[in-house]
């Protein structure tokens, strides 16, 4: 068997949460709508071949989780977990292998499902959805299955993101280069401007003109 670090249980899962959480949706919206609606007959063929694929991943993701359980390194709270996540996900798994029976039952006498079915449809729903949480703190915070865990501590070999990027630091270059040119040759021609100014007594920063007053005129006749 091809090792899959840390075993298949983690690809199986997936399928079967996904096609059973479809399941259950397809089942509700399909009664959601009236008889002759045109997407009720399709969204019910949607909801039972969901249901089916579902259990036939539901039996390779319990042996797979079961193979897990009796291999994967843990403590005594991570078992305790891993343990009370292996219960839900057999009752789950049970409950949905029942209702896909059903279901084979309803299509082949030609039937619609009943509040029976979807009641128990939605219980099994609530069931998945714990029994995917409890698997997720099996995992994230009692670090079962998990082979390495990354060193965040700062200073002992952390990784550190730099979110400077190449062209935040070419503009930061470029920055800088506008400076240093700012602080060198256009200073030293001002300079020189300046004193040839002051050679020829012309301010060029002063553009007044001051203009005598015209004496009044006396007209006399």
């Amino acid at each position: 068997m091809i090792t899959i670090l840390p075993n298949w249980h983690p690809i199986f899962v997936h399928f079967t949460i996904g096609l059973l959480g479809m399941a259950v949706i397809f089942y509700f919206a399909s009664a959601l709508l009236t008889k002759n609606h045109q997407w009720k007959q399709q969204w019910q063929h949607m909801a039972n071949w969901s249901l089916w694929s579902g259990c036939l991943m539901t039996i390779f993701t319990v042996f797979a989780g079961w193979y897990a359980y009796n291999t994967v390194a843990h403590d005594e709270a991570s078992h305790a977990a891993m343990t009370l996540h292996r219960n839900w996900a057999l009752a789950t798994a049970s409950l949905f292998l029942i209702l896909g029976f059903a279901a084979a039952s309803i299509v082949k006498n030609n039937k619609t499902p009943r509040y029976l079915f979807l009641s128990v449809t939605a219980v099994a729903g609530a069931m998945l959805m714990i029994t995917g949480f409890l698997g997720g703190e099996a995992v994230y915070r009692h670090g079962l299955g998990v082979m390495s865990l990354p060193d965040v501590e700062v200073g002992a070999g952390g990784h550190h993101h730099d979110h400077n990027s190449p062209h935040d630091h070419n503009q930061s270059s470029a920055h800088q280069h506008d400076e240093s040119a700012d602080q060198s040759e256009p200073h030293q021609h001002l300079d020189k401007n300046m004193e040839m100014n002051s050679d020829t007594g012309i301010d060029e920063h002063s553009h007044n003109v001051e203009i005598a007053p015209t004496p009044p005129h006396d007209h006399q006749h």
